[in-house]
């Protein structure tokens, strides 16, 4: 008697241990199911920002100048023209920021005249004010906010720039002025080492002097020159 209760309890725990087993094997894979899935990343939506890259820009400026003196000003007066030009620069990364130092040098045809009615008495009815900027350099500091392989970003810091003032037809003179540049723009990674972008810029370069020799009215005119830049570029990441 004592051993077929043995027994019986033997084939019982048997039982119970078959029966665990098979509930271990159903419920594993919804307990799987269940826990976090670690995927790994796809390398066709990500990156790398950091490092030295180099590109070309172009693109449309249009902003504002104006002559003055102490007693006599034509008020502002539009300029407007094209530019073009190379692009240097340096990012690094850390987590989704990317930080980065970036120069460029444009050749520029920005340029805004007033006619002589608006401009008197600064200049005679056969004469006028003509302002153009040639070149302008910028040195900038970005940050970005890197979203897979969109870089928007903010960037600011000093411009350079060569300011021409031409008051009558065989009459100029030019400056050189440092001023400041603000702006933002999205940067878009369209192939493993190309990038394109879309930017607008600020850029004030205070105001130049054009001479009593030049200008011929008996006193320096204070030039002023800001404009609104809109550029694309492409870059290459090395």
């Amino acid at each position: 008697m004592l051993l077929y209760h043995s027994s019986t309890q033997l084939n019982y725990f048997r039982l119970l241990a078959i029966a665990g087993l098979l509930i271990a094997v159903i419920a594993r894979p919804s307990l799987g199911a269940d826990l976090p899935q670690t995927t790994a990343p796809n390398p066709s939506t990500s990156f790398d920002w950091s490092g030295v890259y180099a590109g070309i820009n172009g693109g449309y400026g249009y902003g504002s100048t104006g002559w003055s003196t102490d007693l006599f000003s034509t008020g502002n007066f539009p300029t407007r023209g094209y530019v073009v030009g190379g692009t240097l620069g340096y990012n690094f990364k850390t987590g989704v920021w990317v930080w980065g130092l970036e120069g460029d040098f444009d050749y520029s045809t920005m340029s805004g005249a007033s006619c002589a009615s608006l401009c008197a008495p600064l200049c005679f009815p056969t004469q006028f004010c003509e302002t153009k900027n040639p070149w302008f350099a910028t040195a900038r500091a970005r940050i970005g906010y890197a979203v897979e392989r969109f870089l928007p970003f903010i960037t600011g810091g000093t411009v350079f720039g060569k300011i021409t003032m031409t008051p009558a037809v065989d009459t100029t003179d030019t400056a050189t002025k440092v001023g400041f540049v603000i702006g933002g723009g999205l940067e878009y990674a369209f192939r493993s080492n190309w990038s394109a972008k879309v930017e607008y810029l600020y850029a004030d370069l205070g105001q130049a002097t054009c001479s009593t020799a030049t200008c011929g009215i008996g006193t320096p005119v204070n030039v002023k020159f800001n404009t609104n830049l809109v550029r694309v570029g492409v870059n290459y990441h090395f």
